[in-house]
């Protein structure tokens, strides 16, 4: 596969991840404003933060190494992916082990919830585990179907699953809300459980098929995918369990990073059950855009740069060409989440108490949380920038480079558990927020280092990405002197006409930073055409 495709087909898949990822936040928009009406902040605490940390935690630390290491090269004849597929199935018995010590923690070892506000909470927390285990049994699969960009199928598997959680989640809530967290476990276990069943549906279909046969897919039957020892090699790749093991213990340290505030609120108890409930719907409200926009990207562009470039060698020792396509797109991906992310900063601050106002009443604006969502609007900035920095890092780095990183990894994440803690007890739920951007703005300087060096014998310069035009910042300062006086003068006690002229005013802004972008930024908008719109770069090529 040629490095034009390998790009198409990355750019497709950001594509599909991006609309997948925006109706998976709308979904649960809509499924947290509607839950909102029947159940007690405390129960949602508890789902949202407790368990949902229980099932992240077991699932990251099962697999996101064996993901990072088995997409790494070229997926091509030169691999075996009888090794690879021996070694992902590891990934199962690891996660019944998690399942087993985190189901300790957090029955024997953490503050149990008042039965009276969030019932059943030790059954919730065996089948949270359980739903776990359950996804990582599809876990060789879906390695398979994004080394070899079967968009289509990530998209539809995930989507009717989430649309079966969702569907369960309002019927249980509506008609047995007394069932308290059992709503919730059963709603995941249905959600995990039609991940696998659409996994396994589609490559009974698809092994042995013509489809298969003219892409040269590299197994041939069904019996290929259960883990067993072929003839004159070892039952694994020992070079790929040696890079696992070290993403294993990055992977780690990256959990504590991006769970941390969660682990902070679990395990030292600095919020109640009901204050970590709606710091939770402000935290998920304040990172959809993150969520649908930056996630796919970087989970999809690391995947074209590990099969880019080659891991551990510096750029005048690879092929000229595959090193200037990844810098263009590095340099264009830059611009792209630091456009997008200071847009959302700009009208974030004057527009987040309208937001939580609209959404969940008094309940949430009334409090701290547009103050909670202002501190979020800044942090995604820098959670935008980092995602594509190190999705370019990691695909970049020597075993021997990752090994000598999850040492600075283990420093910030001390770090951001301290600061967190002090933070907290100083600002409350803001507290978090300042902590995760202070580590992250370290993440990004760390990983602006790499990429300097990495291109300084060179001609490309991708990190001019992050420098936007002086039109564009002209025009987002305005915009937010403007919105903050809109805001001043308009919202949000004045009635529904006085909001709907703030929102106005909003919308003439974002018109002027749009035109500004449409105007001075003409390489970022040729990349998005050609690249992240699959319909118009068919049209184009």
């Amino acid at each position: 596969m040629s490095t034009q495709d390998i790009l198409k087909n990355a750019s497709t898949l950001a594509s599909y991840n991006v609309l997948l990822q925006v109706m998976f936040r709308v979904l649960t928009f809509l499924l947290n404003a509607f839950t909102l009406r029947f159940v007690s902040k405390e129960l949602i605490g508890v789902v949202n933060v407790r368990l949902t940390l229980l099932y992240s935690t077991l699932v990251f630390l099962s697999r996101e190494a064996f993901r990072r290491a088995c997409l790494s090269g070229e997926s091509g004849t030169n691999r075996s992916w009888r090794q690879i597929i021996n070694l992902l199935w590891l990934t199962v018995p690891l996660g019944v082990l998690w399942a087993i010590l985190l189901g300790c923690v957090w029955l024997w070892l953490l503050e149990v919830p008042d039965a009276r506000t969030v019932p059943h909470y030790g059954p919730a927390v065996l089948l949270f585990a359980l739903s776990g285990v359950q996804e990582l049994l599809a876990e060789p699969l879906w390695v398979l179907a994004q080394a070899h960009m079967f968009v289509r199928l990530k998209v539809i598997a995930e989507s009717l699953a989430m649309i079966a959680k969702c569907s369960v989640t309002v019927v249980l809530v509506a008609f047995a809300p007394d069932w308290g967290l059992y709503i919730f476990s059963a709603a995941h276990l249905v959600y995990t459980g039609f991940l696998v069943v659409c996994y396994v549906a589609y490559f009974i279909c698809f092994l042995g098929s013509q489809e298969a046969a003219k892409k040269t897919f590299p197994l041939r039957h069904i019996r290929d995918l259960l883990p067993r020892k072929a003839d004159g090699e070892p039952l694994v790749d020992w070079t790929m369990a040696r890079l696992t093991w070290s993403f294993f213990k990055q992977s780690f340290l990256k959990q504590i990073l991006t769970e941390g505030e969660r682990y902070v609120m679990t395990f030292l108890n600095v919020l109640s059950f009901g204050d970590q409930g709606i710091y939770d719907i402000v935290n998920n409200l304040g990172s959809m855009v993150a969520r649908f926009i930056f996630l796919p990207i970087e989970e999809s562009f690391y995947i074209f740069f590990a099969k880019v470039l080659e891991r551990g060698r510096d750029p005048e020792s690879q092929k000229k060409e595959d090193v200037a396509i990844a810098a263009e797109v590095l340099e264009c991906l830059l611009k792209l989440v630091l456009v997008i992310g200071l847009i959302i900063t700009v009208f974030g601050y004057a527009y987040s108490h309208l937001a939580l106002d609209l959404y969940g009443g008094a309940l949430l604006s009334s409090g701290s949380g547009p103050g909670l969502l202002r501190s979020y609007s800044c942090y995604v900035l820098l959670l935008a920038v980092n995602g594509v920095t190190e999705c370019f890092v990691f695909a970049a780095m020597s075993q021997r480079e990752v090994d000598k990183y999850n040492l600075v990894m283990l420093a910030l994440s001390v770090s951001f558990l301290v600061l967190s803690y002090v933070l907290t007890w100083w600002a409350g739920g803001v507290g978090f927020i300042l902590a995760n951007c202070l580590n992250m703005a370290l993440r990004i300087a760390h990983s602006l280092l790499y990429i300097r060096r990495y291109f300084q014998c060179s001609q490309w310069k991708p990190l001019r990405g992050l420098l936007p035009s002086p039109l564009l910042l002209v025009a987002l300062v305005v915009s937010a002197v403007v919105t903050a006086v809109s805001e001043a003068t308009f919202c949000c006690d004045g009635g529904w006409l006085l909001r709907m002229v703030h929102v106005g005013v909003g919308g003439v802004c974002l018109l002027s930073v749009l035109a500004a972008v449409l105007l001075t930024e003409t390489q970022l908008i040729a990349f998005v055409r050609t690249q992240l719109f699959p319909r118009y770069r068919k049209k184009h090529t």
